[in-house]
């Protein structure tokens, strides 16, 4: 399983543009300090993992002192995000890596999301599913993973609505891509969100998780 890839998009821990939907229960600076904690366990449970190379996708770009020393003990390869919406900055990872191999994407937001969630992922594709998803519990998915680019299942796509799961399976079916859907899991958008993710912290073990 070696061969599956696994990209991390994230954004910059800079108040007011990381996580801004938290910024009314945790501050501008508290929701950024967060940011920054669920990337560096993020980007640790890919590499976990231990399936191919991680890379991290970065935006606004890779010069923020975060992502350098990010790459500096982590090793990890830190490459600048497109300009576009959020579907074509997806596609443009899977552009780049899977002419290597088979690519997993995942963002930061979601720590219940663990090593086994990786690479029972991972085994799906290398096992010949065209595309795997975790769906999320609000109706998006918080990993897609890919044997090839697939333009349609993310141009022109309405994001951060209840929708997304729904369309992505239904363009994938009209592809005639062969779709594996895994557990559904749940990711940190909202205040709402934070007592679930403090229970977790309570409770999960940190050499499993990808969590803060």
């Amino acid at each position: 399983m070696r061969r599956v890839q696994i990209a991390v998009l994230a954004k910059a821990p800079l108040p007011g543009l990381a996580k801004t939907r938290l910024i009314p229960a945790l501050g501008a600076t508290g929701a950024a300090r967060l940011q920054r904690q669920l990337t560096r366990s993020t980007l640790a449970c890919a590499q976990q993992a231990q399936l191919g190379a991680v890379t991290l996708w970065c935006a606004p770009d890779t010069q923020h002192r975060f992502f350098r020393a990010l790459h500096s003990t982590s090793g990890v390869n830190c490459i600048e995000q497109p300009r576009g919406d959020l579907g074509l900055r997806m596609l443009a990872a899977f552009e780049r890596h899977c002419q290597q191999g088979p690519l997993l994407l995942i963002g930061t937001d979601c720590p219940a999301l663990t090593t086994t969630h990786l690479k029972a992922a991972a085994r799906a594709l290398i096992d010949g599913e065209d595309a795997v998803v975790y769906p999320a519990e609000d109706g998006g998915y918080v990993l897609i993973g890919l044997q090839q680019p697939q333009p349609a299942l993310f141009c022109a796509m309405t994001w951060s609505t209840g929708q997304v799961m729904a369309t992505t399976r239904a363009r994938a079916k009209a592809q005639g891509l062969r779709l594996r859907e895994l557990a559904t899991l749940w990711d940190v958008d909202v205040p709402a969100d934070l007592a679930r993710l403090r229970a977790l912290q309570n409770t999960t073990p940190t050499t499993e998780q990808g969590h803060v």
